[in-house]
Order: C-alpha cells, then structure tokens, then sequence
C-alpha cells in the first residue's frame, strides 16, 4: 500500500524517512495547503484574526487526530499491529483533508456545482483527490504523489457524483444566479468521474469482491445517494474532523459573543445530561460553566477536556464484508458518544453558521464564485491566465474544459476571488492581478 503512481526515482543521503513522514512533507510544504489560511473555515476570515481558517482547522484535526491514533495502539495493540497504523499517515490526513475546499466555504462549493451540474458536478472531497493526485505540481502530471494508503484514507466518499445524483432533488434552474438557492443545489458527496483511471489505479490492491462492497451505497427516495463505507485511516481522519469542528469550533462562536449560556445549556448541556454518558454527561455542568467564563484559562480546560472525552472513547470495530484488513476495520465512536458530539455539531449548524450574518456572507461569496465561472467560461482564451489556458485547450481534447476552469476558481482564496471579481465587475478597480495560485 506504500506504492506510488510515479516511482521514486531519486534517493537522498541521510534520508530515513518513511512513506508516511514523506507525504506529511508533501502535504505541509504544498500551496494548496498554504492556501487554507485564506479560506473561510465557520466565520469569514478577514473580518477578525482570531477566527479559526481551514488552515488552523486542519492543524487541531492533525493534533486529535494523532490523539485517536495513540490511544488506539494502547487498547487495541494487536489490531493496531496487524493494520500497522502510523501517527504520521493519520496526521497527513487531517492536514489534507480540506484542501479542495473552495473559496467562501459551503456557498462556494455550491457555487460551483451549479455551475459544473451539466459538467460533471463539484464537491470538495472530490477536489482533494483531484489535487492530490493530479493537479498540485509536485510532479508534472502526478500531483502529490502520495503513496496508495495515504490517497486510500483522504477518499471520504468512495464513488462517482454521477451515480450519486439523484436529480429529483434539483429546483428548475432560475433565470439569474442571484436567485440560485443554496439547499437547493447541494451537491452528493464523492469523485469525479474523469477521474476514475485514477481511482482505478488506487483500488487495484483490493479483490473484486472488496472494490464491489466498498462502493456500495445507500438510496434515499428524496435525496442523494450516499456512500457507506471508508478505509481505517479515513474512519480516524473523519473523526478527528468532526471532534475539532464540533468542539474547538464552537470556541470561536463563545468568545465572539455569537452564542450564550442559556442556548448551550437548553440545546446541549440538558440533553446530554439524559444521555448519561459515565465521565462527560456527570462533567459537563462544571464544564459549561468554563466554556463561557471570561478568564481564558478556564475555557481552554473546557475544550480540552471535551475532547479528551470524545478522544478517549473511540474503539475499533470490524466491518462485515472485507476481506483486506484496511476496509475490515473501522475506528467508530460509541453510540451515546455519537449522539452528544451531534449536539455540540447542531448548536454550531444552529447557531452560528444559520444565523443570518453569516449566510449573508456565505451568500455573497456563492454569488462572487458563479459570476467568476460565468465570466471566464465566456471566453476562456481571453481572461484565463496562461498556464490555465494551456490546460484548457488541452482539456478540450477529452471535453474536460469546464473541469479546467473549476480547477482554477476552487483554487482560490477568498481574498484573491474578491479582488478578481473586483477587478472583473467593479468600474474603479483594475490593475494586473496576481494569478500566482495555480
């Protein structure tokens, strides 16, 4: 599972790395990571230094993330042996995992799907893998060039976007793209399907049955279809992702004065107390009180403890149907450990991310990010940059234009996607711009 698309070919002296301490190299010294500090996390960046950006986001999932990972060797040494699990693999993933993000957050990538919807589709997840494998010029045409268990473990939603749409649940499209309503254009969660070579490539390790089984998914009458399965590294990344944006991003919200007291204990404190969940529901009313004290030191201990609980409660469990160990196991959080994390994720969804301020940023930003699109597929020979115009034409050939242009707009910061678009629509501003992002 340590093989790569492109082999290595050159071998440095002293070098004793292994895979997995290479491709975290890979990752951290990339521009599509350095990018995540300009990226919208929960609150919009710029409007204070202090808020979380993907790029800090990124880093406390890496730090919980190496957490999961040390306390599953300790109760579980035997499954942690047969499926060799490395802190540096599993911090490679938390640090990755947001990477094909694009600008403004959810509106973004909304955004953007609306504008692919006749192309192919976008989401986010599947924008890391087209990064990670393609697009992020570590090699000339390999991207990254992880190693196979490292791309195996950052693929959250293992099918194609195509399989996954179920179209009943698309409005008729509006006359103008002010109208565009977000619910309404959410995208399924999973690949492309121009890039199924390369996932291809990545399965073939696995028995026909294994690929069969992994790609399974569950149907819903009025919704997308959803993946059910992901490898074991991903099941650690995807928990470390939910505990950093249900705990430490909630942080945000407290001391910006978005939330209060009074909602936390009506929407969180009292249901998790029914949950009675032995050393949390019995702590939280001492916790509750810290979260929203005014001394910094107390809120810190809170949130260290809050995740300390959800870290320390994870266990491995075997998944029915596989016959290779990384697809057997998944990390899985008990039941009652689930549910209160949800309600930490639903005071957050509730409260901070639903309130109008925020959608009304969310909102511009999707409008900025379909305009960009709107423009540049109009006459993509004269407004693109050039190294995006060679790719362009060179998509042409295969009919992948529009992937081309999503490429470069999901590339962008949201201060360099606001400054373009300024440039583009605004009658006082112009000047060349800096295409350096791609």
């Amino acid at each position: 599972m340590q093989a790569r698309r492109l082999p290595r070919s050159a071998s440095r002296d002293g070098d004793h790395r292994n895979a997995y301490q290479r491709d975290k190299a890979r990752v951290l010294h990339s521009a599509a990571f350095r990018r995540l500090q300009a990226k919208t996390q929960v609150l919009g960046v710029g409007l204070s230094d202090f808020y979380r950006t993907r790029l800090t986001h990124s880093l406390e999932a890496a730090q919980i993330g190496t957490g999961i990972t040390a306390q599953l060797c300790g109760k579980f040494p035997d499954i942690a042996d047969t499926l060799a699990i490395d802190a540096n693999l599993i911090e490679t993933l938390c640090l990755a995992h947001d990477i094909g993000h694009p600008p403004f957050g959810h509106g973004g990538e909304v955004a953007l799907h609306y504008m692919m919807y006749e192309h192919g589709g976008f989401e986010g997840n599947g924008q890391t893998f087209r990064i990670i494998t393609q697009l992020e010029p570590y090699t000339a045409e390999h991207g990254m060039n992880l190693c196979r268990r490292s791309i195996l473990g950052l693929v959250k939603y293992p099918n194609f976007i195509d399989t996954l749409t179920n179209a009943t649940t698309y409005k008729k499209r509006p006359s103008s793209l002010r109208q565009v309503k977000a619910d309404d254009w959410h995208p399924p969660k999973g690949l492309f399907r121009c890039d199924e070579p390369l996932f291809d490539w990545l399965l073939a390790p696995f028995s026909e049955a294994d690929k069969d089984t992994f790609m399974k998914v569950n149907v819903h009458t009025h919704k997308h279809k959803k993946t059910r399965f992901k490898s074991f590294d991903c099941s650690i990344m995807e928990l470390a992702d939910d505990i950093a944006y249900g705990i430490h991003d909630l942080e945000d919200a407290i001391v910006m004065g978005m939330v209060n007291k009074q909602d936390f204990t009506h929407m969180v404190s009292v249901p998790l107390a029914n949950l009675a969940i032995k050393g949390l529901s019995d702590i939280l009313p001492a916790l509750t009180d810290k979260l929203f004290s005014s001394l910094h030191h107390e809120r810190k201990n809170a949130i260290g403890a809050l995740v300390n609980s959800f870290i320390t409660a994870i266990e491995i469990m075997q998944v029915e149907g596989f016959e290779h160990p990384l697809l057997a196991y998944n990390a899985k959080m008990p039941d009652k450990h689930h549910e209160a994390l949800e309600l930490f994720k639903q005071f957050v969804l509730k409260k901070v991310i639903r309130r109008p301020d925020v959608q009304l940023l969310e909102y511009k930003g999707q409008l900025v990010v379909m305009e960009l699109f709107e423009a540049f597929s109009s006459d993509p020979e004269r407004l693109l940059p050039e190294n995006t115009q060679e790719r362009w034409l060179k998509a042409q050939d295969t009919g992948n234009g529009m992937r081309v242009l999503s490429d470069y707009i999901s590339g962008m910061t949201d201060e360099f996607a606001s400054r373009l678009h300024g440039t583009l629509f605004s009658p006082k501003q112009g000047g060349v711009q800096d295409n350096f992002h791609v």
